[in-house]
């Protein structure tokens, strides 16, 4: 696996974010410069639908099947994900909290509230994408994983990823960010910025942002979060992708 960053230079108008709760200003707007194979949806939806419900039922299995760790050990389930397989934007979070962990389902409580506000703003329902997380049981006490946890959950998200395919990734919270580019560094410093990460042979589009329950405790960091929303959108423009 091995990523690079992409130069963005953009320009767009003011549009509301009421929702978030902060003043937004406009200032960039991304430049695709990405080749990615495109799939064809037309002749092949459904097979996809089948052959990836199939390989989403067999990579959960996996998961359960992970010993010795602690991550599992004090978790009621595996949170694999939900959403629209087919979709062309796969959202990754960090790690389950409490609500998750009894569901079963992503982004739930107010964590979920404000990331269906983020992504209303840009015009996206969150049962239109395909949310995960970067690891799928509940960490103790909600701590950050560690290095080595992230490490060892990795290769189940890349497979999740090469299962669903997706044209964007966006990468939410630092765990997310580690876990698929390896990056361990200030998310700040990497945030906003389009990267290209190859998981077999396959080029997807990554973005970094903050995450939902990160901006929760730091509001003031919510412009930040809208300037990446606002690279979002253009790049969905740019790639002509249908939500």
């Amino acid at each position: 696996m091995s990523k690079k960053v992409i130069n963005q230079n953009t320009n767009c108008n003011l549009e509301l974010l009421n929702s978030i709760g902060s003043n937004f200003i406009f200032q960039e707007n991304p430049i695709n410069r990405l080749k990615n194979t495109p799939h064809n949806l037309k002749n092949e939806s459904n097979v996809e639908d089948i052959d990836k419900e199939k390989e989403l039922v067999l990579l959960k299995e996996q998961i359960n099947l992970v010993e010795d760790c602690n991550l599992k050990a004090n978790s009621t389930k595996v949170v694999l994900g939900d959403g629209n397989i087919n979709s062309p934007i796969m959202l990754i979070g960090e790690a389950p909290g409490v609500e998750e962990d009894k569901t079963g389902l992503t982004f739930m409580s107010d964590t979920g509230a404000l990331l269906k506000k983020m992504l209303s703003a840009i015009n996206i329902k969150k049962e239109s994408i395909y949310s995960t997380y970067a690891v799928n049981f509940r960490p103790p006490e909600d701590r950050k994983p560690s290095s080595i946890e992230i490490k060892r959950y990795s290769q189940f998200l890349q497979r999740h990823i090469s299962i669903i395919r997706p044209k964007i990734i966006i990468l939410m919270g630092s765990t997310a960010m580690e876990s698929l580019t390896g990056l361990n560094s200030n998310i700040s410093i990497e945030r906003g910025k389009w990267k290209e990460v190859i998981i077999q042979n396959t080029n997807y589009n990554v973005i970094i942002t903050f995450n939902p329950s990160y901006l929760l405790r730091v509001p003031e960091n919510k412009k930040h979060s809208w300037e990446d929303l606002k690279k979002i959108k253009f790049k969905i423009a740019d790639l002509n992708l249908n939500i």
